[in-house]
């Protein structure tokens, strides 16, 4: 494949732009039946293995949070998911309802529990067709 080929990809496949690598362990939290499984599929054949669940007694390189505004406070999900990580900091890839979808939780309300939190935020892509992502980034420890 040619790099522009390559670069179009990373434009064009949201996977390819939440920026896993192989090797990686990614804890998944809030799965249900809503969520998208081309994306999960998309990020373990990434990182070459599947996905780890809350059971998991290890610390992991980045989450995948799936929240709805029903799943109840976001500042305590984010909170939590802080201390499942490396203390090298790592990535929280908040995966939330669109616009118009049901659970759909306000930019506003994840600006808010993300700073209360003690994360940073950064870019918001078009995750799948009724998902968006957040990129949360924890601070190194």
């Amino acid at each position: 494949m040619s790099a522009t080929a390559g670069h179009a990809e990373e434009r064009t496949n949201p996977v390819s732009r939440l920026g896993f690598e192989p090797g990686q362990v990614v804890l998944e939290i809030g799965y249900d039946d809503d969520v998208d499984h081309e994306l999960r599929e998309g990020i373990e054949a990434i990182i070459g293995q599947d996905l780890v669940d809350e059971d998991y007694d290890d610390v992991a390189d980045a989450v995948l949070l799936w929240f709805r505004d029903e799943d109840g406070d976001l500042t305590d999900a984010l909170v939590d998911t802080i201390g499942l990580m490396d203390d090298d900091g790592g990535v929280v890839w908040l995966m939330t309802p669109k616009t118009g979808r049901d659970g759909h939780v306000e930019p506003s309300d994840i600006s808010e529990a993300a700073k209360t939190a003690g994360l940073s935020q950064g870019k918001s892509i078009s995750a799948a067709k009724d998902w968006t992502g957040s990129r949360l980034v924890a601070p190194k420890r």
